[in-house]
């Protein structure tokens, strides 16, 4: 197979991209110029430059490929240039459905479990319908509008299939892991929230579920793609069972949300991402997404690793070799 896997450079992409080369594949890496391309070091991969609503560089990215395997994203929270995030999530996402049903190619799309919105606590599965009205924050809204699209597109026979995952673990993580390696370095000594419950997944197990969906998946069909779920506390318990290292304290609730609206007008302000914000907040105490991956597991055969072994996996090797 050729696969087009756009993002390459990042942290799902790459890791995707190893993935498919790993498995005897011919892959196309979409990235722009000024993208960092460590994570592709020594991969063999052909590199094809441009952004991701460049459809003249979609089309030569695309020309022989069977499969798009489009991850490419904005993905942050709290202060964020909203306009472009719109461009990249649903117009990025517009113009590589546009151009892959125009080359016949087939389509695996990187979605999130974000889309079902505050699921309030209640776990749910690929039928849920969304009942939260308005959006969490601008990656929620362009998110969900990006698989509009995709649900539109499928709905008119062309073939795509979404892969809804949840938090996405990995040593280089670039969101959960710098407070991993804070925390085995023993620098991590206060926290916030560590009664939000957290849906975990190895991005490696992300990538093989993303194959599996390319070749057995259902055209249409959503795959969430999650090892469980857990509490930020129980998160930061199995690592301190490993490591001997103390769980960090809590901060009050109240002078959290404190910070985060004393906060949240500077970062505006400067456009500076403080380390909270009222949206960041809101995502701590107040949002709560749970789901269950049966469906990824008995019709695709996805099997992955367990939740310890997905945080143990997540940790760097030095730090691992040091504290264990």
């Amino acid at each position: 197979m050729k696969a087009l896997v756009t993002g390459a450079n990042g942290f799902t992409g790459a890791h995707l991209v190893q993935a498919l080369v790993h498995q005897g594949n011919t892959v196309v890496g979409l990235v722009r110029k000024s993208s960092n391309l460590a994570r592709l070091s020594g991969c063999n991969v052909e590199l094809v430059y441009g952004d991701i609503t460049d459809r003249d560089a979609l089309r030569t990215a695309m020309n022989g490929v069977d499969t798009v395997f489009h991850t490419a994203a904005y993905v942050e929270l709290g202060i964020v240039n909203e306009a472009e995030m719109e461009r990249v999530n649903v117009e990025g996402t517009r113009v590589v459905l546009e151009v892959a049903q125009a080359f016949a190619v087939s389509m695996v799309y990187c979605s999130t479990i974000g889309i079902f919105g505050d699921t309030k606590g209640q776990v749910v599965n690929e039928t849920f319908q969304r009942t939260q009205s308005d959006f969490s924050s601008a990656y929620d809204r362009t998110k969900y509008q990006a698989q509009q699209l995709v649900d539109q597109y499928a709905s008119n026979g062309f073939p795509v299939v979404s892969v809804l995952p949840s938090g996405i673990f990995g040593a280089d993580d670039p969101h959960f892991g710098p407070v991993i390696q804070l925390f085995l370095k023993r620098r991590l000594k206060l926290w916030v929230g560590s009664d939000r419950i957290t849906g975990v997944v190895h991005v490696d197990d992300l990538a093989s579920a993303m194959i599996l969906a390319n070749q057995k998946g259902k055209s249409g069909d959503y795959y969430i793609i999650s090892s469980g779920d857990l509490t930020t506390r129980e998160m930061f318990l199995l690592l301190s069972q490993k490591t001997g290292i103390p769980v960090p304290t809590e901060v009050p609730k109240p002078l959290v949300r404190l910070t985060g609206n004393l906060l949240d007008p500077i970062g505006h302000l400067f456009q500076w991402q403080p380390p909270l914000s009222r949206e960041r907040v809101h995502y701590i105490y107040d949002r709560c997404v749970r789901v269950d991956a049966t469906k990824a597991c008995y019709q695709l055969g996805w099997q992955p690793r367990s939740i310890l072994e997905t945080l143990l996996t997540s940790c760097p090797q030095t730090a691992l070799s040091t504290e264990w």
